[in-house]
């Protein structure tokens, strides 16, 4: 097996836990599945992560980013503050209907770390990355659109998570993907008017 520096490991290694966790569900993935995952031997596992805590929280770290950096591409500057926002929005749906799995998975983890005694502050760790995460797409917006804000960032940002997750979690129920383009031009207007002061 080739040496490979410790934090690309861990890189492997949790995105090995994050197809066996939307595969198996979380409580049945082991530490074995996830090294039998990446093809690397258990010792390797341990040495990476310490605690099943550790890697939980870099599963949950590792799937936002996977969307985050998806919508940072998409928030380039366009014509109108709605396209923009708008661009947004569809790079986040289109990774949703990509990949429902790591999506549904996120719920997952948080009733797992709910109700694990002593996981529950990876529970929280994961809604404040949700609003860290639009704190910074926000920040984004503002600077490259030139925009005020109606409400202060972190009210709005914690209101973006809030209305993202069940949108998020109401297709994944109900999978009526039809009805999201009207939601999502609802959506769009509807933040669009939060961050546009009116001429």
């Amino acid at each position: 097996m080739a040496r490979m520096p410790l934090a690309e490991r861990r890189r492997q290694l949790t995105e090995a836990a994050i197809k066996a966790m939307a595969r198996d569900g979380v409580a049945k993935t082991t530490t074995r599945s996830i090294a039998a995952e990446a093809d690397v031997s258990l010792s390797v596992f341990h040495y990476c992560f310490d605690s099943k805590q550790a890697l939980i929280e870099s599963v949950i770290t590792t799937i936002t980013d996977h969307y985050v950096t998806l919508v940072k591409e998409a928030l380039r500057p366009r014509a109108t503050l709605e396209e923009t926002v708008r661009a947004g929005f569809q790079a986040y749906w289109d990774h949703v209907r990509a990949h429902p799995d790591e999506h549904m998975l996120t719920y997952e983890l948080t009733q797992y770390a709910l109700r694990q005694p002593g996981f529950e502050h990876l529970a929280r760790r994961q809604y404040e990355l949700y609003a860290d995460a639009y704190t910074e797409l926000i920040e984004q917006l503002r600077r490259d659109m030139d925009v005020r804000l109606r409400v202060p960032v972190p009210v709005l940002a914690r209101y973006l998570a809030a209305m993202t997750d069940g949108l998020t979690l109401n297709y994944l129920v109900l999978g009526d993907a039809t009805t999201w383009t009207d939601i999502l031009d609802t959506v769009t207007a509807h933040i669009a008017g939060l961050v546009q002061d009116d001429p």
